[in-house]
């Protein structure tokens, strides 16, 4: 099924999604209390449209991670509250959010932390297992067809070792996508593989979205990959800002190095 494209956003924060919104954030603050205090998000808004595929960008240390776990259910709000599907997570316990997540959510992460003594097919029927709701032979049977889908006919039984880093990193996606997720959550999935190979984890993704319809986040720099977006969420300081915010930082970083590069050029003779 082909999800249609989605309609005009009005905010230029990116923080306004299509009417079918599968995950609502609203003003979700994560603190971390101490003697000093650190405010990793501060009262961001995020909608998430079904079908959606929604980048987030920021510098280092802006809380793009930060952000993608408390909408992933890793981390719990300091205060704000998550609605997932029109249900409010905050008063869930820790097993109920277990739950929704192995039900609900899919992973991908920087590294694909696959269980290298297991094969691909293996660990890719691992969460299936652990939710319960298909026997083996289904459970294998839809192994199987993920693997295919992305590519890896005829290496199903490879252990993680024996295959690429590309073909680990889609191993790691047919994971996520074991249980049929509505979200699937990536955390800089492009950020160890070669410029092919992001490539192709890039347009699964894009896939996963409109052909799929499900809801793919990202966080990431690569701004090749943010570019097959539908939209891009820009986050500096734990705060949500406007579009376009990203692009003016970056320019005058680029600016600021290349006068300082002139400064120190060293005098003709």
């Amino acid at each position: 099924m082909n999800a249609a494209p989605p309609p005009e956003r009005a905010s230029p924060a990116g923080r306004e999604a299509p009417r079918s919104s599968v995950l609502v954030a609203e003003r979700l603050t994560r603190r971390l209390e101490g003697e000093v205090p650190v405010t990793l998000v501060e009262e961001a808004d995020v909608q998430i449209g079904r079908g959606e595929f929604v980048v987030i960008r920021g510098p280092s240390g802006s809380g793009k991670s930060s952000l993608l776990y408390l909408l992933g259910l890793l981390d719990r709000p300091t205060s704000g509250r998550l609605l997932l599907e029109g249900e409010d997570t905050s008063g869930f316990d820790e097993d109920r959010l277990a739950d929704v997540r192995l039900a609900k959510l899919g992973f991908v992460f920087q590294f694909h932390f696959l269980l290298n003594e297991f094969s691909a097919l293996d660990n890719v029927m691992m969460p299936m297992r652990r939710l319960g709701r298909l026997d083996a032979d289904a459970r294998r049977e839809r192994g199987l067809r993920i693997l295919r889908d992305l590519g890896l006919a005829g290496h199903e039984h490879k252990r993680p070792s024996q295959l690429s880093g590309g073909q680990r990193q889609r191993v790691a996606i047919a994971r996520a996508l074991a249980n049929d997720p509505v979200i699937v959550l990536a955390d800089e999935p492009t950020g160890a593989l070669d410029t092919k190979s992001s490539g192709n984890v890039r347009d699964i993704l894009r896939e996963l979205a409109s052909g799929q319809d499900r809801s793919i986040i990202a966080v990431t720099h690569d701004l090749h990959f943010a570019s097959a977006a539908d939209r891009q969420i820009e986050i500096v300081d734990g705060r949500i800002v406007p579009t376009g915010t990203m692009a003016t930082l970056e320019a005058a970083a680029a600016a600021a190095k290349a006068a300082g590069t002139q400064t120190g050029a060293a005098p003709a003779s």
